[in-house]
């Protein structure tokens, strides 16, 4: 869905966003445009953290992206230069942004 606009997402059900530690070049970015969302840790990768502001660190966790910062969590997707930032529809697994978006 790469041609379609941020806010067509709405009507689509919960998105949840996940990163592909092994793909993070840590430079950032997604902290920088949603650091709500993401944070770097320790070792200098990016994760995401859950509304109670604990990293997820295991392999392939996800947390919900809340609608008002989708475009935010979108744009982290699109300018990743490890292009590691998966979001997803939770009904179904689609991917809408990221490496993988159809």
């Amino acid at each position: 869905m790469t041609g379609q606009n941020v806010g067509d997402e709405a009507d689509t059900g919960q998105l949840e966003v996940w990163i592909d530690q092994d793909l993070c070049t840590g430079d950032g970015i997604c902290a920088q445009y949603a650091p709500e969302v993401f944070e770097l840790d320790i070792d200098g990768l990016a994760y995401v953290k859950g509304e109670d502001d604990e990293l997820r660190t295991e392999a392939g966790a996800t947390v919900p992206v809340p609608l008002p910062l989708l475009r935010d969590v979108a744009d982290s997707a699109k300018e990743c230069p490890g292009d590691c930032i998966h979001v997803r529809r939770a009904a179904d697994g689609v991917e809408v942004y990221g490496p993988d978006a159809a």
